[in-house]
């Protein structure tokens, strides 16, 4: 498919978007790079971590989107005491007939909010991971296919909060964006007021269905990205693992560097952005725009990072000074 053709299909799709950033915008008050975030995810079927304080509507804001797509969604309250079994379903013995029935659980849905998700000890996590990574769910000795798509949309409250349990680096390893959300601004809040005190609130209405979502993913990986710019993505990841070769003194900061899934990850969220954008190819700007979402949960600090209280984020911005951009 050439530059032009791809144009004008992503352009044809747009209308799509703006709609369900309409509908979102019913339930949510600013929060855009949320829903940018959000929608990035969406169109490249990848998982998302979304961290903030209780109160910043993290779960209305997947709720709303989750509400844009005609699919099945599940709504999951992460708890202490939750079991893989109320996760992904179990056997049940019936005594009458003598064999066993299967009961599947809530993840056979097409768009799960795992709300709260770090509030579920790891036995919890655990079960979460083959369905994260290979889109099925094993019970017993039978393994079920997840439907398509399935994503998990998951909410955090930060780790220096009670009663949380910091997610395994496996499980974090296997959402593609982590976003981080603060407090809305005085006019936003003196708008969210507005409207959860008095007016009525808004019905949302699907706009895509999942053909329509899958069409658009397929365009998102037919965008052109230069040769010139996968250079420049894999010295981005590269960068966190060996940084002195790239003349930066933060190797004493740095425990563990960003996996290969992040490559992979960063090269389709920089499509997604492009086609939020309206065009048929990614700019080394999209590609420093989405790096911080992409890549904040993959790099594993050191105990002298911490103590120098030194973040991921900040990693990065040295990381984006001292790569030599394309």
């Amino acid at each position: 498919m050439g530059i032009e053709e791809l144009k004008e299909r992503i352009e044809g799709k747009h209308l799509l978007i703006n709609s369900i950033r309409s509908e979102i915008g019913q339930i949510l008050v600013g929060q855009r790079d949320l829903v940018d975030g959000l929608l990035m995810g969406l169109l490249a079927k990848g998982h998302i971590l979304i961290e903030g304080v209780p109160g910043l509507a993290k779960t209305s804001a997947v709720k709303a989107l989750a509400a844009t797509v005609r699919a099945d969604f599940k709504r999951i309250q992460f708890t202490p005491d939750l079991l893989p079994a109320d996760l992904i379903g179990t056997e049940i013995y019936r005594p009458k007939t003598g064999d066993f029935t299967m009961k599947k659980g809530p993840i056979f849905h097409n768009i799960i909010l795992a709300d709260e998700i770090n509030r579920a000890p790891s036995k919890v996590q655990s079960a979460l991971l083959e369905a994260m990574q290979e889109c099925q769910v094993t019970i017993g000795e039978t393994t079920f296919k997840l439907d398509d798509p399935f994503l998990v949309l998951a909410t955090q409250n930060p780790i220096e909060q009670e009663g949380t349990y910091p997610l395994p680096e496996a499980q974090v390893d296997r959402f593609m964006l982590k976003l981080i959300i603060d407090y809305p601004d005085k006019t936003e809040e003196k708008e969210i007021m507005k409207r959860v005190g008095f007016e009525e609130p808004a019905e949302m209405k699907p706009v895509i269905d999942p053909a329509q979502l899958n069409e658009m993913a397929s365009l998102v990986r037919e965008i052109y990205v230069d040769d010139k710019l996968r250079d420049y993505i894999v010295d981005l990841i590269f960068a966190t693992r060996n940084p002195q070769d790239y003349k930066m003194k933060i190797s004493d900061y740095i425990q563990f560097g960003a996996s290969p899934r992040a490559t992979i990850f960063l090269s389709l969220i920089s499509r997604a952005y492009a086609f939020l954008r309206g065009r048929a190819y990614v700019t080394p700007q999209d590609v420093k725009t989405v790096a911080g979402d992409v890549l904040r949960h993959r790099i594993i600090l050191t105990y002298e990072a911490e103590a120098e209280d030194i973040t991921t984020d900040e990693i990065i911005g040295r990381i984006f000074d001292s790569v030599e951009v394309p």
